[in-house]
C-alpha cells in the first residue's frame, strides 16, 4: 500500500535527509561555533549575555586586530607561508616524478616502492617527527627553516604521489607516442601533452601537500625554534602559555582556508573528470 500511495519512498527520503543533516550538524557544529566566538568583545571563550541578545556592542574585531598587530602572530604567518609554499613546491616536484616513474610498466617492485613512498601518510606523526628530529639534527638542520621544509615535504609527497598516480591511471599513453612520432622529445611531450592532462591531479596533490604543511604542528614542536614558529605552533603556545581569544580568530582564518581548499579540490576533480 505504501508503494502504491507513494508515501513510503517519500517518508524514507525525508528520514534519510534528516539523518544526513544530523550527522553533518554533529561533525560541523563544534567547528562553526568558533566563528561567532572569534568576534567576542570580551576575553572569554564562551558566549556572553550580550552576544546571546545579539547586542552589537558585544561583538568586536579586537582579536583580528591583535593577530595583525602582534609581532609573534605576524611572524608565524610569514613562517607558515614560506615553509608551506617551499615544502609544497618540493613535494609536488618529487611526488610527480615518483608517480611518473611508478606509472612505467617496466619498474620492478612497483608495489613495494609505492608502499614506501606513502608510508609517511600512515605512520603516526609523532614517530615520523622523532625520527626526522634525530636525522636532521645530525645533519645540522635542526631548528632551521630548511630542515622543517624538508620534513614537511616528506609528509606531503605521499599525497602528491597518490593523486598523480590516480590521474595517470586514466591517461592515454598513445598521446605521448603520437607526440614522439611527430618529432617531440621526452621533455617536450611531457610539457606539451602529458602535463596539461594530468595537471588537475598535480594541483590537487599540491593543495593537499600545502594543507599538510600549513596544519602541521608536531614536527615543528620537535624541530623548530623560536624563529621557526608557524601558526599551529603559535596557537599551541597561546593555549599553553596565555589563553587568548585571538586563537579563535586565527582558527576562523584556518576554517575559511580549509573550506576554500576543499572547494578548489572538488572543482579540480570535476574538471579532471570532464577532461576524461
Amino acid at each position: 500500500m505504501a508503494a502504491a500511495t507513494g508515501t513510503g519512498p517519500g517518508m524514507g527520503r525525508i528520514a534519510y535527509l534528516v539523518f544526513c543533516a544530523a550527522v553533518f550538524l554533529f561533525l560541523v557544529a563544534p567547528i562553526l561555533v568558533i566563528i561567532p566566538l572569534s568576534f567576542n568583545a570580551e576575553p572569554y571563550f564562551t558566549f556572553t549575555e550580550g552576544m546571546l541578545r545579539l547586542d552589537s556592542e558585544a561583538y568586536s574585531l579586537r582579536w583580528y586586530r591583535e593577530i595583525v598587530e602582534n609581532e609573534a602572530w605576524r611572524g608565524s604567518m610569514v613562517n607558515s607561508l614560506v615553509i608551506g609554499v617551499s615544502a609544497t613546491v618540493l613535494a609536488t616536484v618529487l611526488g610527480t616524478l615518483a608517480a611518473l616513474g611508478l606509472a612505467s610498466p617496466g619498474v620492478p617492485a612497483r608495489r613495494a616502492i609505492m608502499g614506501i613512498l606513502i608510508s609517511p601518510m600512515v605512520t603516526p606523526v609523532i614517530i615520523a617527527a622523532a625520527g626526522m628530529f634525530f636525522f636532521y639534527s645530525d645533519l645540522g638542520l635542526g631548528q632551521t627553516h630548511l630542515g622543517i621544509i624538508l620534513a614537511h615535504a616528506t609528509l606531503g609527497v605521499p599525497f602528491v604521489v597518490v593523486t598523480v598516480t590516480a590521474t595517470l591511471a586514466a591517461f592515454d599513453r598513445n598521446l605521448t607516442r603520437a607526440a614522439a612520432s611527430l618529432g617531440a622529445g621526452p621533455w617536450t611531450a611531457f610539457r606539451r601533452v602529458q602535463l596539461p592532462l594530468i595537471a588537475p591531479g598535480v594541483i590537487s596533490g599540491a593543495l593537499f601537500a600545502f594543507a599538510v604543511s600549513f596544519d602541521e604542528v608536531v614536527v615543528v614542536l620537535f624541530m623548530g625554534g623560536v624563529e621557526q614558529r608557524t601558526i599551529p605552533r603559535q596557537m599551541w603556545s597561546g593555549i599553553r602559555e596565555q589563553i587568548s581569544p585571538a586563537i579563535l580568530a586565527v582558527a576562523t582564518f584556518l576554517i575559511v582556508f580549509a573550506a576554500l581548499l576543499l572547494l578548489t579540490v572538488e572543482w579540480l576533480r570535476r574538471r579532471g573528470g570532464g577532461q576524461q
